[in-house]
């Protein structure tokens, strides 16, 4: 092929922008729960079978858990209740699916964990809970540790999160504030066996943290998460310094009565980075796969990304998808509309200011950037034109982190609407070669 002519995918700037969209929504369609549980199912108990879970992924992974469970076992029962984002919700005949608030946690989500602590409670050896669980559930199922009162816990995880902590302190700071995170709801359903479904959204695939691990054991401690709350300076009330200086209630690794649970990740980030690449490859594009796991302050891995595609562009001689994985920080100081997709291609946009030949993609496999309606953006060279004739500055609208705005007044947005899964975030650069 010869390098100044492009594939036939990429013959006009619509046709690119399209094939990067197809190239999003199969990696989404990998790791749908449809497509997973169906082939995971335990085989039934002798005595019940509760079915418990939260998270953005919880009510699509119900319905996929019971369609499959009935179609295999009809004899069986099954019953239980699961909490999802309010719009995330599944139709489902005999698990009761819930609606709460994310990312700041509302009552509804405090009434849905005791409704879980409750359903599987009383339970004997015979039974089995299996436990769905994705990303979100941690601020779905909030439960205040005794002595703590929910608005406590609002305040610190607002805070955490506008400070731009990394969810994995985030997630340590919640399960030590919670009744039922960090291996409580095992621990409730206990002599009861507990199988746990994961969808991950954390880098790294600990399973402990997704959702902040309602079903395993833990392996920080409530000191830890008093020093991530002095380390990013967020106030802390005397009830909740109280409670991490003298709490012993989270099962530790390696505690009784968890020899018989297990848990499975079903999906997680490489898995769509995979998809996305096996596409990419079958259309002739080589790929760059700079991970699943990549973290820090979202507009600065825009740039950094920026840079290399502007490198790579006058070393290839063939299309070249960079593609990444992770979740990014957003450090707010402005009153704009943003999530942290939009704030990295906001920095990545900045960087190649309208450099021929490069697309670039991010969203949240979700369908919703942080806590607007879109799963993020697309732009391609011409947009930086448009940009400058609609007098749009990239740097003010990165003061006011103000991302959404700045995409939406190019009609650049990605919107999607809930996808019912949530394997966090998909990057991905198309770099064409320079012509002559």
């Amino acid at each position: 092929m010869n390098a100044l002519t492009p594939p036939a995918p990429f013959t006009s700037g619509e046709a690119t922008r399209q094939w990067l969209l197809r190239l999003a929504q199969a990696a989404v369609a990998a790791v749908h729960p449809d497509a997973l549980l169906p082939d995971n199912l335990p085989a039934p108990p002798a005595g019940r079978t509760q079915v418990v879970g939260a998270g953005k992924a919880a009510a699509a992974m119900a319905q996929a858990f019971e369609c499959a469970w009935w179609q295999q076992y009809p004899q069986a029962e099954l019953g239980g209740v699961v909490v999802t984002r309010y719009g995330h919700g599944a139709e489902c005949r005999h698990i009761e699916v819930l609606e709460a608030s994310h990312p700041m946690p509302d009552d509804l989500g405090e009434q849905a964990a005791r409704r879980m602590l409750d359903s599987v409670s009383g339970l004997g050896e015979e039974d089995l809970v299996i436990v769905l669980v994705s990303g979100g559930g941690s601020a779905l199922m909030t439960l205040p540790a005794s002595g703590l009162a929910l608005r406590q816990k609002q305040a610190i995880n607002q805070a955490l999160l506008r400070c731009g902590a990394p969810i994995r302190e985030i997630n340590t700071v919640r399960r030590h504030l919670s009744a039922i995170k960090g291996g409580r709801l095992a621990a409730a359903a206990h002599p009861a066996r507990v199988v746990t479904y994961l969808i991950s959204d954390v880098p790294g695939d600990d399973p402990t943290l997704v959702a902040s691990g309602p079903t395993l054991p833990d392996a920080t401690t409530p000191l830890d998460a008093l020093a991530i709350l002095e380390r990013h300076a967020i106030e802390i009330p005397d009830s909740v310094r109280r409670h991490l200086v003298s709490d012993i209630s989270a099962p530790q690794v390696g505690a009784p009565g968890f020899s018989r649970d297990a848990s499975h990740v079903l999906a997680k980030a490489s898995d769509a980075l995979r998809a996305a690449q096996g596409r990419a490859e079958r259309s002739g594009v080589q790929v760059r796969l700079l991970g699943d796991d990549l973290e820090g302050e979202a507009r600065d891995l825009g740039r950094a990304q920026g840079r290399m595609a502007l490198t790579a562009q006058g070393e290839i001689s063939a299309p070249l998808l960079i593609l990444s994985g992770g979740e990014t920080s957003v450090t707010v100081q402005g009153d704009g509309r943003g999530g942290r997709n939009v704030e990295y291609l906001l920095g990545l946009f900045d960087t190649l200011k309208g450099a021929e030949g490069i697309y670039a993609l991010a969203i949240d496999t979700d369908g919703i950037d942080g806590s607007e309606d879109n799963a993020g953006a697309l732009f391609g060279p011409g947009c930086w034109d448009r940009a400058r004739a609609a007098r749009l500055s990239v740097a003010d609208h990165l003061a006011r982190n103000d991302a959404y705005s700045f995409f939406a007044e190019l009609d650049d947005l990605i919107i999607t609407g809930p996808t019912r899964t949530n394997v966090n975030d998909l990057r991905a650069i198309l770099v064409l070669p320079r012509a002559s």
